[in-house]
């Protein structure tokens, strides 16, 4: 059986895949990982060519979720990629300008990259609880830069057993972002704005969690607390699934034979996404770079440049908010990987004391073999919208386009003419303000306005998730400081 462990210490107990799941994080604080990576062989690679990709997602995920039956990830890997929910394929590879290749990853119910992970993980949750014997409800509490809270919302929209509560930074999402997540429907989810930022809203989801006391008073009625951001493993495992999916995708096309290389690139803020594309690596998978795109808050570019991660910086808000974090909670596990656990525990004390600390060089080292930094200012991030659609007609959302932009100057700089997967982390239309104006020189109307109007622009269909959006009804206009998080989220249980 697989089990997991924590990234901070030696000492403490393995758990199984479902209670890791229920659990969220490890007691002391850390991540959950699993004690071993399985490997992907060139057998099992060209056995997935063959599948659907609810079939490749189950085969990937039962090889870490090993107390799952394969049948019942397969029942459950069906059922959250069905044609109804992602009409437009759950991953499919557009091959734009060569050697780019774009992976759509933003064809869900809520129009962004999250749901890949997000309509299968409350599906892992509910099977979690009967295996682990817990009798409790489930209270995820998540932060969100953005897409995370709405996917999250979606997902465990009137899931039984389980209530979610999402806090982002009311100026710190896109008006389309923030009008999906105050209009959710459903009876088991609660929506509040923070007056900060993302890291402000990480931190007082993780003050809420390492609170003895908070969890004591949770036990009494009922509860216990659990996470669907990436921190969570039965979030970031379904995100393996998709590159092990996209290298099928370009054997199949006949633009790699078995076992050829090629690049990823990922457009990147809490290191969740791009670290599954570092595991699906260290499986087998052959990919020979990593491309680790940021926009103007680089701090991981700075990070694999100088071996210096250090948040005592300035904060910058962004046409790309889901990348706007400081505290990348995922590189955890990847100093895990080529750290160890010991030094790992005194990289991330020396964060929250200093804010900031020095990687060693062998760590390093090994991190470099595989991975590079790039970044994107706001200007640069706009011109690569603007070149995508002019000259392939191909329509991105900021957060794409940084990773465009970052793809594009790695391959100039190294002369890499190896196909390059880009992930695309949500659609044109998520973010169509900033995307009208790059694309058309011109000022929207308004925020909302700006989705017709870059349709009538480009021609491009609005999806469906966001159609209509205006005139959905409001129900969460709250908003409290970072340090009333815990009272929100007692208030909400009631």
């Amino acid at each position: 059986m697989m089990l997991y462990k924590s990234t901070r210490s030696t000492e403490a107990a393995s758990v199984s895949a479902a209670q890791a799941i229920k659990q969220g994080l490890a007691g002391d604080g850390g991540l959950f990982v699993p004690e071993r990576i399985p490997a992907l062989s060139a057998a099992d690679l060209e056995a997935l060519r063959g599948m659907s990709y609810p079939a490749r997602a189950a085969r990937i995920l039962s090889l870490f979720l090993t107390d799952y039956t394969e049948e019942e990830l397969l029942a459950d890997c069906e059922a959250a990629y069905r044609p109804e929910s992602f009409a437009g394929g759950a991953a499919p590879l557009v091959p734009v300008a060569e050697p780019l290749e774009i992976l759509e990853l933003w064809h869900g119910p809520t129009a962004a990259f999250k749901d890949m992970a997000l309509q299968i993980m409350p599906r892992l949750l509910s099977r979690a609880l009967a295996k682990t014997g817990e009798e409790r409800t489930a209270l995820i509490l998540v932060a969100t830069s953005g897409d995370t809270g709405k996917a999250a919302l979606e997902g465990y929209r009137d899931v039984p057993r389980v209530k979610i509560m999402v806090f982002y930074p009311m100026d710190g999402v896109s008006r389309v972002q923030k009008l999906q997540m105050i209009t959710q429907t459903g009876r088991n989810v609660g929506v509040c704005g923070i007056h900060g930022n993302f890291d402000d809203a990480q931190n007082g989801v993780k003050a809420i969690f390492g609170d003895p006391e908070m969890a004591g008073q949770l036990d009494r009625r009922g509860y216990f607390l659990s996470s669907a951001n990436s921190i969570n493993w039965g979030r970031l495992a379904p995100q393996i699934v998709y590159y092990v999916s996209a290298y099928c995708d370009l054997l199949n096309a006949g633009k790699r034979r078995m076992g050829e290389p090629f690049n990823v690139c990922v457009p990147t803020g809490n290191f969740g996404n791009i670290f599954a594309a570092y595991l699906a690596m260290r499986m087998g998978l052959p990919i020979q770079r990593l491309i680790c795109a940021s926009n103007s808050n680089h701090i991981l570019t700075d990070f694999l440049r100088t071996g210096v991660y250090d948040r005592n910086r300035e904060f910058h808000l962004t046409m790309s908010p889901s990348m706007d974090i400081l505290i990348s909670s995922n590189l955890e596990r990847l100093l895990w990987l080529t750290a160890g656990s010991e030094r790992t525990a005194a990289y991330m004390q020396a964060l929250r004391t200093a804010g900031r600390y020095e990687a060693d060089p062998d760590v390093m080292t090994e991190i470099r073999r595989t991975l590079v930094g790039y970044y994107a200012t706001e200007e640069e991030t706009a011109a690569a919208i603007r070149r995508l659609w002019e000259e392939s007609r191909y329509l991105c959302d900021p957060h794409t386009a940084v990773a465009v932009h970052a793809a594009q100057r790695y391959i100039r700089e190294s002369g890499d003419r190896l196909p390059m997967v880009v992930d695309s982390t949500a659609s044109p239309y998520k973010f169509a303000n900033n995307v009208y104006r790059a694309v058309t020189g011109l000022e929207p109307d308004s925020d909302l306005e700006a989705l017709e109007q870059l349709r009538a622009a480009t021609g491009v269909p609005v999806p469906y998730p966001l159609s209509g959006l205006a005139g959905r009804k409001i129900r969460f206009a709250d908003c409290c400081e970072p340090q009333q998080m815990a009272q929100r989220v007692m208030a909400f249980i009631g």
